[in-house]
């Protein structure tokens, strides 16, 4: 299991709860299929928080990069990050 920073753990857990942010780039970024993402949710997450988590993103074409429509094209809305 790797370790990872607290900031890191924010950002994965923020990444996989975001709609058109697939697992594909968290796995580029940290190494986490969506497998091990799956884990570090349930590890991470209250239990109920967890559940919604799962029946939020279960079936979700956007969270699957050869799912998506070629029309999502972006994984982030422009004014995501504030600067």
């Amino acid at each position: 299991m790797q370790k990872f920073t607290d900031a890191d753990l924010s950002r994965i857990i923020e990444m996989a709860w975001e709609d058109r942010t697939p697992f594909e780039a968290i796995e580029a970024l940290y190494g986490l299929n969506e497998t091990a993402v799956i884990a570090l949710m349930r590890r991470e997450m209250k239990a109920s928080s967890f559940r919604m988590w799962r029946r939020r993103v279960s079936g979700r074409a956007t969270k699957h990069i050869a799912l998506r429509s070629p029309e999502v094209s972006r994984a982030y809305c422009p004014t995501q990050y504030k600067r």
